[in-house]
């Protein structure tokens, strides 16, 4: 070992539905390695070695496959620094999860997901901290799960810790817009467009006559969100989805443009439950940071700017930094954070 590398200082996990990320820094937050693999915590794998099922209690058998998924994917960082620190976030602190880690209020701030952190004892190595999801209460209750985390990795890029309000944006399957500055959160909204979209193309009428396109079509897509800016047709979403059906049969939408076309519908009634949400503000419009995978970024971009709301920020890797951030305040390692800045909007 050559002491004049970067040496690791922890591991950190992504740890959601579907997949698994794995990342090992070092004493500046920054990436030596990382490991991805389809362990989400609804498709673990089973243990290598176990009893028979009918001898194994439920609940021991899930606390096995997770201690696989874990050693399958970062076993060999464990084995060569058996002493570093382990954090996660994400769904597997949820009830379905390998150990819950009850919601925290909203607002909240950095220090109070940092002192309620939910730990999973490992009888032959370091223990697994998890980070709380956040409960908004209210007459429509909110959470979130894993996004607390990103937000965090986000407020750190911001000239560390820079007193400006943001609305940061997590387009994906639940989308989630969520209003913070400095170290706090403060409230959210959550948008179920990802999910929708794909239940109506994969399980609906609509999807029968769609085809791939090899590239994004950008001119659907501003068709649908024209389609719920324009106020033209105010009949509502429900009427709205199925034009996506009647433009292709009579010719005026290509199947290869109309998954683009539901795209902008969607993403479009979205912007339009946000820009009100907006306006029943008081404050002036924060300035948007969008973060999230970059082809849905770009689309979200469009949208912002076809409803006034600005040219957004970007933010990458926000979960890594945010992991980092609760590690500091959760006197998990003893280092320091590089400064970071959030980018231009530049989409392609």
């Amino acid at each position: 070992m050559n002491p004049s590398e970067p040496q690791p200082a922890l591991i950190c996990l992504d740890w959601g539905t579907s997949s698994l990320r794995a990342y090992l820094l070092d004493g500046a937050g920054e990436v030596l390695a990382q490991q991805q693999r389809p362990w989400g915590i609804m498709n673990l794998p089973e243990p290598l070695e176990h009893a028979p099922p009918a001898q194994v209690p439920p609940a021991q058998a899930n606390d096995a496959r997770f201690k696989h998924a874990l050693q399958d994917t970062c076993g060999p960082w464990i084995q060569a620094h058996p002493h570093l620190p382990l954090l996660a976030c994400g769904m597997v602190g949820s009830a379905q999860g390998w150990r819950e880690a009850p919601y925290l209020a909203s607002p909240t701030t950095l220090g109070g997901l940092a002192q309620s952190l939910g730990v999973v004892t490992r009888h032959q190595g370091m223990p697994l901290h998890i980070v709380p999801g956040l409960l908004q209460s209210g007459s429509l209750p909110n959470v979130m799960r894993g996004e607390e985390t990103q937000v965090l990795g986000v407020l750190a890029t911001c000239a560390n810790g820079a007193e400006q309000p943001l609305l940061i944006g997590l387009p994906g399957t639940h989308s989630k817009w969520v209003h913070a500055q400095g170290q706090q959160i403060h409230h959210f909204l959550t948008f179920m467009t990802g999910e929708v979209f794909a239940a109506l193309k994969n399980h609906t009428l609509l999807g029968k006559t769609m085809q791939p396109a090899q590239t994004p079509d950008d001119d659907a897509f501003r068709k649908g969100l024209q389609v719920v800016r324009s106020g033209a047709h105010p009949a509502g979403l429900l009427s709205h989805l199925f034009s996506t059906r009647t433009l292709g049969l009579t010719g005026q939408l290509p199947p290869t443009a109309q998954a683009d076309y539901l795209s902008g519908l969607l993403i479009g009634h979205e912007m339009a439950g946000l820009a009100l949400h907006l306006q029943a503000s008081t404050q002036p419009l924060p300035q948007v940071v969008l973060c999230g995978e970059p082809d849905l970024c770009r689309r979200y971009s469009i949208a912002l700017q076809c409803w006034d709301l600005g040219t957004p920020m970007l933010a990458a890797s926000a979960t890594v930094r945010g992991l980092w951030r609760i590690a500091l305040q959760a006197g998990l390692v003893d280092g320091h954070a590089k400064p970071a800045s959030l980018t231009e909007g530049t989409f392609q």
